[in-house]
């Protein structure tokens, strides 16, 4: 039985933060937010559930704060996670190839894997609801509904995001 956690150390930070990642938790730790995944892709650098869970809480928020809009800032972020990482475990940074096109930064067609998930709940996405939604809500349903990824929590984001209502 999973133990009931704290509100995360995300909610009211003043950024963009999802109320479905309050039940991304796995072994009694809270999941790294989306926020953070998706500047950890934008790094390039992997980053495990064990090596997030030893940062403080201070370092986690700073993770998420950190801006990472342009090559320097990534450069920044790249260094900053890797020397963490390093400051925790003894070990170098596992690196990640970075997309230069991702799917979720193209918002002219829906992603194949979105319309495929959506199918499967007899739903649709329309390229201007996919236009619509914030980078960071396109890499998080695109992540949501990966293979082998367990997929509760994309209908939940489907409805935070507003494509779908609870009719």
């Amino acid at each position: 039985m999973k133990q009931k956690l704290p509100p995360s150390e995300f909610l009211n930070l003043g950024i963009e933060y999802f109320l479905f990642e309050e039940d991304f938790i796995e072994e009694n730790v809270r999941c790294i937010p989306m926020v953070v995944r998706l500047k950890m892709d934008l790094a390039g650098i992997k980053l495990k559930l064990a090596e997030w869970s030893k940062f403080s809480i201070e370092e986690r928020q700073e993770l998420a704060l950190r801006k990472c809009d342009n090559r320097y800032e990534i450069a920044v972020y790249n260094e900053y996670l890797s020397l963490l990482i390093k400051k925790y475990t003894g070990q170098n940074a596992t690196e990640l190839k970075v997309e230069e096109n991702p799917a979720w930064a193209d918002v002219s067609v829906v992603p194949s894997m979105i319309s495929e998930k959506a199918n499967e709940f007899e739903w649709e996405v329309s390229v201007k609801q996919w236009s619509e939604l914030t980078d960071l809500q396109r890499f998080a349903l695109l992540k949501l509904c990966r293979p082998g990824h367990e997929n509760k929590n994309f209908p939940i984001a489907m409805k935070e995001f507003g494509i779908i209502s609870d009719k």
